[in-house]
């Protein structure tokens, strides 16, 4: 299984590269960070601008290669991976930004993978009853609701219940300070991330589970006497397994960057903020960094998908 794992990360490892690597170069080739500033404002002293720009290697008069040589040089030596347009430096910021959307994220992934898996694998063994038919409906009405819907869907919620006890229960604006305080502030993004991931893991685990209940070694496995649950869980369910890891794995990445919305909503400003603020601000290396931990993000769902595949399907250690 060694051998597997390390020609894996290797291969994930040129990936990233490449990737970072097209990112930066498209990124230089189509931000010019000098549209921060109003090009028609005669009190700004443009001299001053593009003498920081030129010092922060991210000038539109500068050739994108130099460029892209010099960053490389930067983040491969030092681990640098340069400054805003404003001269912030990008290492500090990408700190702070993941730090808020592991909080935010990870619980909700969590809560989302392993909730949606045990629902589809219960409702595929209820096929057609009265509740297969209710959390169906309830998935899809989640699947199709707006993310920012559900997220102020959930904020009235709670208001409206804080009024009614006359207690402060629910907070969901910012992090909060302090263990109680901040576990009140996460309940409510966290519960608005996971109730899609639920429905929608769901749906997928409940298709593939009908798939292998119907298999010939699962139906021999029952004849063989083997008790339903057993089969279910043994041979079914663990069957089933395999492909959900690899969906987990390229939605890793979504959950980081794709949680702009939660947390514009609740008040987090996280690495889904600064996607898309990297971007408006023409922040070439801020729009690298963020693709490069998108990346990172994939390939290491990825290589957990792989290491699960392998532990799942002992077929995968010896090819």
């Amino acid at each position: 299984m060694f051998p597997y794992l390390v020609r894996r990360i290797a291969n994930y490892a040129l990936l990233l590269f490449i990737a970072t690597s097209l990112a930066y170069l498209l990124a230089s080739a189509s931000l010019d960070p000098a549209n921060n500033w109003n090009r028609e404002d005669p009190t700004l002293n443009w001299d001053a601008i593009n003498a920081s720009l030129i010092e922060y290697n991210i000038s539109s008069e500068l050739p994108v290669w130099d460029r892209y040589l010099s960053w490389f040089h930067s983040v491969a030596l030092s681990w640098d991976w340069g400054s805003t347009p404003k001269g912030e430096a990008v290492n500090g910021i990408l700190g702070t930004k993941i730090g808020v959307s592991l909080r935010l994220v990870v619980i909700g992934a969590a809560v989302g993978m392993v909730g949606g898996v045990a629902l589809g694998a219960w409702t595929a063994t209820r096929q057609y009853k009265l509740s297969d038919r209710v959390i169906s409906l309830l998935s899809m009405i989640l699947i199709s609701t707006p993310a920012m819907v559900i997220a102020i869907l959930l904020q009235v919620l709670a208001v409206e219940f804080n009024r009614t006890t006359g207690y402060q229960v629910f907070e969901f604006t910012g992090e909060g300070s302090g263990v109680v305080s901040r576990l009140q502030h996460l309940f409510l993004p966290t519960l608005s991330m996971s109730l899609g991931g639920v429905a929608s893991y769901s749906r997928y685990q409940r298709n593939l589970m009908l798939d292998t209940l119907g298999a010939d070694y699962v139906r021999t496995a029952r004849a063989k006497g083997l008790i339903k649950r057993k089969a279910v869980t043994r041979h079914a369910l663990r069957t089933a397994l395999i492909p959900m890891a690899t969906y987990f794995a390229f939605a890793l990445a979504a959950l980081f960057t794709g949680a702009a919305i939660t947390e514009r909503v609740y008040g987090w400003h996280g690495m889904g903020e600064y996607s898309i603020l990297s971007i408006s601000t023409y922040d070439i290396n801020g729009v690298t960094a963020v693709v490069a931990f998108s990346g990172l993000c994939t390939l290491t769902g990825a290589l957990l998908s792989d290491v699960f595949v392998a532990i799942v399907d002992p077929r995968v250690r010896v090819s």
